[in-house]
């Protein structure tokens, strides 16, 4: 059996993400999960700001997520993202946020690691190939090479 392949984008958890309870407000991790996929498909060499240039948009439709413990200010955290599913017409992603200590930022550089640390938050994001007109199209033949580059990653 081979392993997932793991993206690991890591950071610290600012104030301004916090709310009043002093943890991280429940919309952030939507936002992580965000930074998490721009960052898989940045690491495959294809920045988002490349796939909107060629007129392809990726919008999300359907997102999951499911509360286990809080982060909080100054946590070390990992984003964890992966692709689960794909087609021609639409991606799937899934997501574990962590938080790690300095020692295990360290070790866990690896994109291809699996994910270690305190699990905080797990999700999935659903999301559809458009055009400018928001006319679903069929990335293999719209940009055949990013379509390689996450069929090699899924």
């Amino acid at each position: 059996m081979t392993q997932e392949r793991w993206h690991q984008h890591q950071f610290r958890v600012r104030y301004e993400e916090t709310d009043q309870m002093g943890v991280v407000y429940h919309a952030n991790y939507l936002t992580w999960f965000e930074i998490g996929r721009t960052e898989l498909i940045r690491e495959l060499g294809y920045p988002y700001r490349r796939i909107e240039e060629k007129g392809l948009l990726l919008p999300l439709v359907e997102a999951e997520i499911k509360f286990k413990k809080p982060a909080r200010y100054d946590d070390l955290v990992c984003v964890n993202t992966r692709v689960i599913d794909m087609s021609s017409v639409r991606l799937h992603f899934a997501y574990e946020i962590r938080r790690v200590s300095e020692e295990m930022m360290a070790l866990t550089a690896d994109s291809a690691a699996q994910p270690t640390g305190d699990l905080l938050v797990t999700g999935a994001t659903h999301h559809v190939w458009v055009n400018p007109s928001w006319k679903p199209i069929r990335i293999e033949k719209e940009a055949p090479e990013l379509w390689q580059l996450l069929a090699k990653y899924s």
